[in-house]
């Protein structure tokens, strides 16, 4: 399990507040309940910033987050629970687990089961490295509404999703808009798109790297570890100076270690399972 108390994540706090990156944690968290806000409703029930989306019940889409410190009573997570149950959504929560210890405790206790502890990561300006795409493949940033739907539709696929609705890339097409990034990765001699990756709209010179994937009949040709490279060049010739991403198993770390991420601590995504 992995822990910001842990030595070697104390130190590397320790060297990115010297390089003027302080309270790491704590920026990104004030960043996730920034971007959570973007494109969806909130609503701060007790000490939980609690956000919902209109037009999906996908859970990653639908989730709260813990003020820092917070101790949340038993009534606090009944009308979490109420709320999200009203709107037919998921119960469910990511934060960074150690700037709220006491909430796990309160959230198992009324039922909640750990989802995942994801290693979060960080890339800082000097810090990344390039990882190029296959010789076959070529990587662009969308433009057109045919390239914008083609991103969401191949992320959908390579998730398991169902196909995208056109409300789906007029989303995307708003996020890009108010300053997020994509790339899509495509097959150079054909056009077909092979995978394809986001960056949040950035605050506070920060950016959640997220949604990368690939389709299966394209996967371990360093198509992944390609698109991450170039969304955080992207991002940092934006003026952004902290890109962070929440790997979901080890082969993502590795992946993400070789493109120049560290990791700092971990998320925890909990969850009430239904009844």
């Amino acid at each position: 399990m992995l822990e910001n108390t842990h030595p070697h994540y104390t130190n590397l706090n320790t060297a990115l507040q010297l390089k003027g990156y302080p309270f790491m944690d704590s920026r990104i968290q004030s960043y996730l309940r920034f971007a959570a806000s973007q494109q969806r409703d909130t609503e701060q029930i007790g000490p939980f910033l609690a956000s919902f989306n209109r037009h999906s019940a996908n859970p990653f889409l639908n989730y709260a987050i813990p003020n820092d410190a917070a101790t949340p009573s038993l009534t606090d997570v009944k009308a979490l629970i109420a709320a999200y149950e009203s709107r037919k959504r998921k119960p469910r929560l990511e934060y960074v687990a150690s700037l709220a210890p006491a909430v796990e405790e309160a959230l198992v206790a009324a039922g909640f089961t750990v989802e995942g502890r994801l290693p979060l990561m960080i890339c800082t300006p000097g810090s990344e490295q390039l990882l190029p795409a296959p010789p076959d493949i070529e990587l662009i940033v969308p433009v057109s509404d045919a390239q914008i739907l083609a991103t969401v539709t191949v992320q959908n696929e390579a998730y398991g999703e169902s196909a995208p609705s056109p409300e789906d890339g007029e989303r995307l097409g708003n996020s890009l808009a108010a300053g997020g990034i994509a790339i899509l990765a495509r097959v150079a001699a054909t056009g077909e798109p092979v995978g394809a990756g986001v960056c949040s709209v950035p605050g506070n010179q920060m950016t959640e790297i997220a949604g990368i994937g690939v389709r299966v009949a394209f996967r371990r040709r360093g198509i992944a570890g390609a698109l991450t490279t170039r969304l955080v060049r992207e991002a940092f010739e934006a003026g952004v100076t902290v890109a962070f991403l929440m790997a979901a198993h080890q082969e993502e770390v590795r992946i993400y270690t070789r493109a120049g991420f560290s990791t700092i601590g971990e998320i925890l995504h909990i969850s009430l399972p239904p009844k």
